[in-house]
């Protein structure tokens, strides 16, 4: 197995286990935003991550939403959530994941997904195949968006809210049902295992999409991802199964 690729699968793996230890018992909310929660936990799940990764490749550096570590002038940069799906864990929804992958001068090399409610674990390196625990993955071959299945992400920025309510009316109303689960991760690891055939949101981070590029990528799908109109310093993302016309799903994309 790639080096990498083997230590990402530990680092998700010995979180996953810490999340599900403390999953449905009491927690720590370090912030409280309208509409987000930070746990003291996505810290504790980012430190073990991060002591994970840096004890194999010390000269590595960590981009990850509870921080990053600093510049070592390595070319490899781990890219980090500790808990995609925050809120969902908080209030004992049992949809987040731990989104692990690293990159080389801004190429992906490796991306690992971790449900540890479902003990499944997507796993791609590039130039490989993706994998939903050791079995081989690919996106669905759906190619009329009536019959798919479609997520659409909501931005947090209130003026943002009604572009985002436009995008899932359209698609509610073409699409054969839309969802709208709540982690971004999960999202695209979906749509590379063809649960999904499409995913839609104006205002992503790296360390929420970076491992499920690529598995998507690898599993036949294709991507657009651009800078974020929502939010500045994000991005915006439409991934799917490589099969639908690229115009059903852009056309209303403000």
């Amino acid at each position: 197995m790639n080096q990498y690729l083997e230590v990402a699968i530990k680092a998700a793996r010995e979180a996953g286990k810490l999340l599900r230890a403390n999953f449905e018992r009491p927690l720590k909310v370090n912030v409280a935003e309208a509409h987000d929660i930070k746990l003291e936990l996505d810290v504790l799940s980012q430190e073990l991550i991060t002591d994970l990764l840096l004890k194999r490749f010390p000269e590595h550096t960590i981009l990850g939403e509870e921080g990053s570590t600093k510049e070592t002038g390595s070319e490899f940069e781990w890219v980090v959530d500790p808990i995609d799906g925050t809120v969902n864990y908080f209030y004992g929804i049992p949809h987040y994941c731990i989104s692990i992958a690293l990159r080389q001068k801004q190429e992906i090399l490796i991306g690992v997904i971790y449900d540890p409610t479902r003990d499944e674990l997507w796993q791609v390196e590039r130039g490989g195949k993706s994998y939903l625990n050791e079995r081989v993955i690919e996106s669905s071959k759906r190619t009329d968006l009536a019959e798919c299945v479609v997520s659409v992400g909501m931005s947090k920025t209130l003026s943002e809210v009604d572009v985002a309510l436009q995008i899932f009316q359209n698609m509610v109303t073409r699409a054969r049902k839309c969802r709208m689960m709540g982690s971004a991760a999960l999202d695209l690891a979906y749509v590379a295992t063809g649960r999904y055939d499409a995913y839609i949101e104006r205002s992503v981070n790296w360390w929420d999409i970076a491992a499920g590029v690529l598995l998507v990528e690898q599993a036949g799908g294709k991507l657009l991802i651009a800078p974020s109109k929502a939010v500045e310093g994000k991005l915006s993302v439409i991934a799917w199964n490589g099969k639908l016309d690229e115009k059903d799903l852009t056309q209303a994309y403000p």
